[in-house]
């Protein structure tokens, strides 16, 4: 039996094109229109008509929830999300959370009220058996987020693998005492970053340091915090693990105002491979995430939710990451920022 991806093909035409003819919604031209219904005539296509009827109760909107927009990361994630939904005839809805647990619950509102139709989630101030009851009003796609007992699918970078390989990089460029600057608040993308912090530790023999202080770090700002609240309580300090580049920018301009040398007195490491981790002076070592198409598989998995139906299953989308070297955590001098 043809189905509408046979169709698009034989017409030569994008899916959302052949949807939109099949329901008759309008901004298709007369010429594409008439190779839809060829296309369809040829291969004996007839649409499924309740199909067509639950179709037509859809909102063309999917939620996007994340912690905060001027955050580069979720910004860039953001912008390729909107590209990929325009493609399937889509849009998108940004939903600022601010961390806030009670924030994301009037979000996910949204669809159980049926104002979306489905809900991206790119981070979680609850736990998870508080957002799974939503499940049973739309599809949820994880982003960035992974927890291994949810039934969605996951989209995501080994966040542990990724932290590992931060803390072992910090200490084979000679760090001993390491500071591990990761986000304000105790979220799946925290733990499994400290799990992979630690782990590197232990197999390093270097003893963790035991202290709250740099919970609240989460932008420039609180970079900028922190470094002083290392140099008065944590001198010895020589290597940092920052949860975005943001902080790790942030950390490095006060430690240069203060004449701290990076990376010759301290290393400094960043997250993400945002713009400002290579125009920084000294450039900042950071681990890069491929967005763009973390973002596009995020979408796509979504609306092929919502069109198909959903089963309640974990599926795992696993993207690699990268460790991009650069001036903050090497005492080379001939190093080339870039």
């Amino acid at each position: 039996m043809a189905t509408i991806e046979d169709v698009a093909k034989f017409a030569g035409l994008s899916r959302t094109t052949v949807s939109r003819v099949i329901n008759d919604q309008p901004y298709v031209s007369e010429d594409k229109r008439v190779r839809v219904e060829d296309a369809m005539k040829a291969l004996g296509y007839v649409p499924n008509s309740s199909a067509r009827r639950l179709r037509s109760q859809k909102t063309e909107t999917i939620a996007v929830l994340l912690p905060r927009i001027t955050n580069p990361f979720f910004n860039h994630l953001i912008e390729s999300m909107e590209m990929k939904a325009s493609e399937w005839g889509y849009q998108v809805i940004i939903c600022q959370t601010h961390n806030l647990p009670d924030k994301e619950r009037d979000y996910l509102e949204l669809l159980r009220k049926k104002q979306v139709d489905g809900i991206i989630m790119t981070s979680l101030e609850n736990e998870w058996e508080v957002v799974e009851e939503y499940l049973q009003s739309g599809p949820i796609v994880l982003c960035n987020e992974n927890v291994s007992t949810a039934p969605v699918p996951v989209v995501h970078i080994d966040q542990e693998k990724a932290a590992y390989e931060a803390t072992i990089h910090l200490i084979e460029n000679g760090a001993s005492e390491i500071a591990f600057l990761q986000g304000g608040h105790d979220s799946y993308v925290f733990r499994d970053r400290e799990k992979g912090f630690l782990k590197a530790l232990n197999e390093r023999g270097i003893s963790p340091i035991e202290t709250e202080l740099f919970s609240s770090a989460v932008d420039v700002k609180s970079g900028r915090e922190l470094f002083h609240q290392i140099q008065a309580h944590y001198p010895s300090i020589n290597g940092v693990f920052a949860g975005s580049d943001e902080m790790a920018a942030g950390f490095i301009y006060e430690a240069v105002k203060a004449g701290v040398k990076v990376p010759e007195d301290i290393l400094v490491i960043g997250f993400d491979n945002q713009a400002i981790s290579m125009l920084m002076n000294p450039s900042i070592t950071t681990i890069e995430q491929p967005f763009q198409k973390m973002a596009g598989r995020c979408v796509e998995l979504l609306v092929q939710q919502v069109e198909q139906g959903y089963n309640l299953k974990h599926e795992e989308h696993v993207f690699p990451h990268r460790l991009q070297s650069r001036v903050s955590t090497s005492r080379q001098t001939n190093l080339v920022p870039l």
